[in-house]
């Protein structure tokens, strides 16, 4: 059965791991800020860059993250969730809208990474965590009291709770820049999910409200 979240994470697996024995399709696929803004003819790499990993580590935690969350948002966008005005757009309608949020925050999330590096002829970003974190706060909309868990941390954090944590330490450690993780794409890929969302299905930000008002309520 056509399953796009297993495509697309298929095809993220074998570039990456072709890419790391193929040193010229890396470097011509990578986001370069620096050649970007100096030959239009290279802008296709704010997407190429998206299917490209820096080893087994940070593609394994992006596909597995991308999985964990991009069953309930595909199914949301085709069929719905049975909340008043939050009804799918079918098959069709619900994967185009997915593929727009996956590799839209993919593409979108690096601009910022762009006009801030372009000077800057050594800096190379690659990764698809700009459209994993769209497809995961997207899921924190639908669904902003199911729980995540993380390594190391024996209970699950409610995924609104959780986004705004992520949110704030993104924010901070991309203004900071003290390591080579290109936090500014998590940050930016996050907004973008969730104004996407609240775009195409204005009710889930309706909801959202309802469903933490009603979390407040039970813990009080």
């Amino acid at each position: 059965m056509f399953n796009p979240i297993l495509i697309i994470v298929g095809l993220t697996v074998l570039v990456s791991a072709y890419a790391w024995s193929n040193h010229e399709l890396m470097e011509s696929w990578i986001l370069r800020p620096y050649k970007m803004a100096r030959d239009n003819g290279q802008w296709y790499r704010f997407l190429t860059s998206g299917f490209l990993h820096a080893d087994w580590g940070h593609l394994l935690f992006n596909m597995i993250a991308f999985y964990s969350f991009g069953g309930l948002v595909l199914g949301v966008l085709a069929n719905g969730t049975g909340a008043p005005g939050l009804d799918g757009f079918g098959a069709l309608g619900g994967l185009w809208r997915f593929l727009l949020l996956y590799l839209g925050g993919i593409v979108v999330s690096d601009i910022p990474t762009y006009f801030r590096h372009r000077d800057d002829r050594e800096y190379g970003s690659l990764g698809a965590s700009g459209g994993v974190a769209s497809v995961l706060f997207a899921g924190v909309i639908f669904s902003p009291l199911n729980k995540i868990y993380m390594m190391f941390i024996p209970v699950g954090i409610p995924g609104f709770i959780f986004g705004f944590l992520y949110l704030a330490y993104s924010y901070y450690q991309g203004r900071r820049r003290g390591d080579n993780i290109n936090h500014d794409a998590h940050f930016y890929g996050a907004l973008y999910g969730v104004i996407l969302v609240l775009v195409l299905m204005p009710a889930s930000g309706l909801e959202f409200v309802r469903q933490i008002q009603y979390f407040i309520k039970s813990i009080i």
